[in-house]
């Protein structure tokens, strides 16, 4: 008698042996005889991949299946798991707090430029068009936004210095703490700003304004605060300002100041003294150690037997001298 072939389909048959179950794929078709519905096994899929037997399973439900080149087309692509990973990261330091508690746009902006800075660092005009290759303006709602907008972030931001700089004192610094500071310069292309003024330029550009930076930072290396000064600054010249303010606007009583010879001069440290409650590590300079060599107060055979020797000079009181 002929049969009538009504469908193919997938069986998943399970059974038990001892404390084992096992698990064979299928293929079968079903078809009437006789009145009676019957099964036929076709094959057994079960030494196939489970992602290729259900590709198979919903090609036999109707699905139609084809390759990805042909079935999707790539209409933009953007860029997301790097500034994700970044934003995961500041809103983890609970950064965006420090910036301001309050979300607003120029919040957004400034976070949007932290992100690009530690991305991949650009001028404003190329951050600005980088951006449309990321998910970062429409994570924060500023697809809109120009070079013009980002320079008025910045100024925003510059208002609320005072207040971030005070944070994260509160945050990372004690009384007793120890505080790093240096100071480094940068050219300036143009004649507008009103810092730039000639001065050393360690950038080797002979015939361009610098302007002067210090940066506060504390033992860990976590940025507290920096200061932009004239380009015709001396180094020395930053210390006291800075020391002030860790005394008056952190309400520090002690801390302890690092910074290099060319900074902390002797005429900074006799300032730093009558300050109080400052103690300072920095190197004493060429003509001091010559002094002390002179006086025999430096003995260089110490130090085939040592590697770090103290030594008590008249000429520091009060002072630890470590060579």
């Amino acid at each position: 008698m002929k049969k009538e072939l009504t469908g193919f389909y997938v069986a998943e048959i399970k059974r038990k042996y001892k404390d084992r179950e096992y698990v064979a794929y299928l293929l079968r078709r079903s078809y009437r005889q006789d009145g009676k519905v019957k099964q036929q096994t076709l094959g057994n899929l079960s030494h196939l991949p489970l992602e290729t037997i259900e590709v198979i399973r919903r090609s036999l439900r109707g699905q139609t299946f084809v390759p990805v080149d042909e079935g999707i087309e790539i209409v933009r692509s953007q860029a997301h798991g790097h500034v994700s990973a970044i934003r995961a990261m500041l809103r983890k330091l609970e950064l965006h707090e420090i910036i301001d508690p309050r979300p607003s746009r120029m919040r957004d902006l400034v976070e949007a430029m932290i992100v690009s800075r530690i991305a991949a660092p650009r001028t404003k005009l190329a951050t600005v068009r980088s951006w449309h290759t990321t998910t970062l303006p429409e994570d924060l709602g500023i697809e809109d936004a120009t070079e013009d907008d980002l320079y008025e972030a910045m100024d925003w931001l510059l208002k609320r210095q005072e207040r971030i700089e005070t944070k994260l004192a509160k945050r990372h610094l004690h009384n007793g703490t120890l505080v790093l500071y240096d100071v480094s310069s940068g050219y300036v292309e143009g004649t507008k700003c009103p810092l730039a003024a000639f001065g050393y330029n360690c950038d080797g550009k002979k015939g361009k304004r610098r302007i002067v930076y210090g940066l506060m930072i504390d033992a860990s290396g976590r940025p507290l605060g920096i200061e932009v000064y004239a380009g015709n600054t001396v180094d020395s010249g930053t210390v006291t300002d800075r020391v002030k303010q860790l005394k008056d606007r952190f309400g520090l009583a002690h801390v302890v100041l690092t910074g290099d010879r060319g900074m902390l001069t002797q005429a900074r440290i006799d300032e730093l003294k009558k300050i109080g409650g400052i103690d300072w590590i920095s190197a004493l300079r060429a003509p001091d150690i010559r002094k002390l060599a002179e006086k025999d107060l430096i003995q260089p055979s110490l130090f085939d037997e040592h590697d770090l020797v103290e030594i008590c000079s008249p000429d520091f009181p009060g002072e630890r001298l470590i060579g």
